[in-house]
């Protein structure tokens, strides 16, 4: 909403493409046929000839609060994660002790967990029973309440004055009564309609982006989001100055946020964007369920559909193409909601609905296309989204260093210095060797091969590792120098993060490191996390004890 971007909440403005000037406050909000504000054509102010700022995502006001103020508002914020749980604990000093809890779920039992209860239950009692009977009975166990847990990110407010208790009850979480956090009893989804819910979520992207910034120095606000080379990242590899074939990719957005899964890389290469507005439609389809598969991408492989955005992507496109369409606004907010919640073929109005559409002449494939939707991404988030992931595809496009130590700092799940750090070859090899296990690969394997992605195209742009050093690496953090980038010790593969932080502190602690025992000492480690250091190198310079042999005093 504006009011949420006028006071700070959001970066996201919701009013229609329009251009400022942030000198002598000129505005245009005349109609120059963009559907976003960053897609405008650079313009300078014809007051002050200062150039124009070019702002506004397009959401109305009404998919907030609905016509007639009876929405309930859903308010998301994304912090670090490494926030995260101080915010948590802000919201009960800004809305008063007590009156806050954390949103519970409700666990149920899931249908193959059933199935494999009940058949563990007749092989338990040696009875002899069909297929058909155990699937009869699963069917009866299905839904049952298992257990209870918490949103992760989700704080029921209690208005002041009232108790949770004239809600529902509370509980700690796992009956552990010394804990100090407490959970509605009920299913959030149960009481959400009489409570406010926030959704304070743990995000790595702030983190990136505010690590971004402090090894740059560059504001990231200020990163223009028309930027040429960072857009043409989304459709080739040409601004990163590397051929497909060298990364395996004809898109470069390998490690940007939203772009970079293999779903999604062959969403851009069927859709091929441009523009911003373009990247926000491809945001929306790739959240939503039913949207893209089956539906949107038919549409355009079909023809019926010529460009991306003509398409159902986010859950508002559906209110404002049906009330220019002609239908009373009332009824289009409440076709947008039916169909966001994949309600479409249970509401018993549907038909009544389908009707209205077609006499405002609504095409066919529209409707069936709501039809088919099981989810749909609100714009909003999708606009916060996109313009985090832009801001960090600028700095891969042309800050690539900065780029890379912040992703293998944050965002790596399973890097590891062995097979990454010792040049290109030895990437191509473990990614061949993962390659052929084919879906038999573990988990953390498929998890390497998506760094190693990222490590083969930071050897093809002519950037390299350096060893890891006693005196020069951090505890978790990829440092940028001069010759290129110094891993942590966290990188070394079995290196936990206790240990890691035990050495780092016992080199800075001011007191020159005397010998391999000295630093054991110090850093609190054994011999394990010894012979890893010893592995790669970095105890070299240092004697094994503080013990003066007596050949050597000789």
């Amino acid at each position: 909403s504006l009011v949420a971007y006028m006071t700070g909440i959001t970066e996201v403005n919701a009013l229609q493409p329009h251009y400022r000037c942030p000198k002598c406050k000129y505005s245009d909000f005349n109609e120059y046929g963009c559907l976003n504000g960053f897609d405008l054509p650079d313009k300078e102010c014809p007051v002050c000839g200062e150039m124009l700022v070019k702002d506004g995502i397009d959401i109305p006001f009404e998919t907030f609060l609905g016509f007639n103020g009876d929405k309930e508002p859903d308010i998301d914020l994304n912090f670090s994660g490494e926030y995260q749980a101080k915010a948590h604990r802000y919201t009960e000093v800004i809305f008063g002790k007590g009156t806050t809890f954390k949103a519970g779920t409700i666990g149920t039992i899931a249908d193959k967990t059933a199935f494999g209860y009940v058949k563990k239950y007749f092989e338990e009692k040696n009875m002899h029973v069909n297929k058909a009977e155990i699937v009869r009975i699963s069917k009866g166990c299905t839904g049952i309440k298992r257990t209870t847990g918490q949103h992760p990110g989700g704080i029921i407010v209690v208005p002041k004055g009232r108790e949770i208790y004239e809600f529902c009850p509370a509980q700690h979480p796992a009956d552990d009564s010394e804990s100090d956090i407490i959970t509605t009893h009920f299913d959030y989804h149960s009481i959400d309609q009489n409570l406010l819910k926030l959704d304070i979520l743990g995000h790595d992207d702030p983190t990136v982006i505010r690590m971004l910034q402090d090894i740059t120095g560059v504001d990231p606000k200020a990163i223009p989001m028309d930027d040429k080379e960072t857009m043409s990242l989304f459709s080739s590899t040409k601004a990163l100055g590397v051929t497909p074939q060298q990364i395996n990719s004809k898109v470069g957005t390998y490690g940007v946020p939203e772009f970079g899964t293999k779903f999604v890389r062959g969403m851009l290469l069927d859709t091929m964007p441009q523009t911003f507005s373009d990247l926000l439609c491809i945001s929306g389809l790739s959240h939503g369920t039913d949207v893209w598969l089956g539906n949107a991408k038919n549409l355009i492989d079909e023809g019926i559909v010529q460009s991306i955005s003509e398409a159902v992507c986010t859950r508002d496109d559906i209110m404002v193409y049906l009330i220019r369409k002609g239908l009373p606004p009332n009824s289009a907010f409440k076709i947008m909601e039916t169909v966001r919640k994949g309600k479409a073929l249970k509401d018993p109005k549907w038909s009544e609905y389908e009707e209205l559409m077609r006499s405002n002449d609504v095409p066919e494939w529209y409707i069936d296309s709501c039809k088919k939707i099981k989810y749909m991404f609100p714009k909003a988030h999708a606009a916060a989204y996109v313009m985090m992931a832009f801001r960090i595809a600028w700095f891969k496009v042309h800050i690539p260093e900065a780029y890379y130590a912040a992703y293998f700092s944050i965002r790596a799940k399973a890097f590891d210095a062995e097979f990454m750090i010792y040049g290109k070859e030895k990437v191509k090899e473990k990614m061949k060797e993962i390659e052929l296990q084919g879906n038999e690969a573990a988990n953390k394997d498929k998890d390497m091969y998506d760094d190693l992605e990222l490590v083969l195209e930071m050897y093809e742009r002519g950037l390299k590792f350096l060893p890891v050093d006693l005196y020069k690496s951090h505890s978790s953090k990829f440092i940028v120098e001069d010759e290129g980038l110094r891993p942590p010790f966290t990188s070394i593969s079995g290196m936990g993060n206790v240990a890691a932080e035990g050495i780092y502190a016992a080199v800075r602690n001011g007191e020159e490191l005397k010998s391999v025992d000295d630093l054991r000492k110090r850093a609190k480690i054994g011999n394990a996390v010894v012979d890893l250091l010893k592995k790669f190198n970095c105890l070299n310079s240092l004697p094994e004890s503080d013990q003066l042999s007596f050949f050597d005093a000789i």
